[in-house]
């Protein structure tokens, strides 16, 4: 599995995962149903929906589902019935909505892309960069946005193949990277700027992405060097490649009076912003 995608349709946020083993696209039933249906209790619906369909033609939605840990609106993760492209054509045809067929043509389009980008990677650079300009981002952020992925993947890479399981190990080093460098746990930065499902770096301002990118830079390269096997050493090169940005960080608040960890987020006004003192 990757990491949780937020994909819009009619402005609704429909929660996504990449399956890398399958090759396809888990899309987050309840966020599907509330979506279609209009509901304000989409859970209560689903819940109904699948007993309702079960008496009518025998057929268990249960079983098109399968349940993942997404992180819902309270900030926490949480299991949900999530299906592929396939099993949600099931699902629809058991709501009645007149926005039916316009979700059937948005799902086969946003279900296809990915192997489209795994046939030609640049199209997924183009699509991320489209994206954040619809969002209103600046070209130089976009440009420092996806200098900072490219190191991430790297970091990444260098994991995969040295015995660091994706998942929850690298969740705790990325934390571990992310706090040494900001003296922020992630989920305490992304409370600072308000932020809930939404994407933290999609959210850093471009000083933040640089020093995000100076740590796991310096952590892949310690973790090179010491040929780091397995999650403890390379949670060892990861406070110590956190701590070159930290130092970096403090030598430039010193210089310039300016705090680099803040609570600037592309949601809120800049006069409503406000920044803290990292430790």
């Amino acid at each position: 599995m990757t990491e949780l995608e937020i994909v819009l349709f009619e402005g609704r946020k429909i929660r996504r995962v990449w399956d890398k083993k399958k090759s396809v696209w888990f899309f987050s039933v309840i966020d599907v149903v509330e979506a279609l249906a209009d509901s304000k209790r989409p859970s209560a619906y689903w819940t109904a929906m699948k007993a309702r369909v079960k008496n009518e033609d025998g057929l268990q939605l249960s079983t098109i589902c399968s349940q993942l840990k997404m992180r819902a609106s309270d900030g926490r993760m949480r299991l949900t019935d999530v299906s592929d492209v396939e099993g949600l054509f099931r699902i629809i045809q058991s709501i009645p909505s007149p926005k039916a067929e316009p979700f059937k043509q948005w799902l086969a389009k946003v279900g296809y892309e990915r192997i489209q980008e795994i046939q030609n990677p640049e199209k997924s650079i183009n699509r991320a960069r489209e994206n954040w300009r619809r969002m209103g981002r600046p070209n130089k952020w976009i440009q420092q946005r996806m200098m900072s992925q490219e190191t991430r993947n790297k970091l990444t890479d260098y994991w995969s193949g040295h015995g660091v399981r994706e998942g929850q190990e690298y969740a705790i080093l990325t934390n571990v990277i992310h706090q040494e460098w900001t003296g922020l746990k992630v989920g305490q930065h992304k409370k600072l700027k308000g932020l809930k499902t939404e994407n933290l770096r999609d959210h850093m301002s471009e000083a933040e992405l640089i020093f995000t990118a100076l740590a796991e830079l310096s952590t892949r390269q310690i973790a090179e060097t010491e040929k780091a096997e397995g999650f403890i050493p390379n949670k060892s090169a990861g406070i110590r490649g956190g701590g070159i940005a930290k130092n970096a960080r403090k030598e430039l608040e010193t210089k310039t009076g300016k705090k680099v960890v803040s609570s600037d987020n592309f949601k809120l006004p800049t006069n409503n912003r406000k920044q803290i003192d990292a430790q």
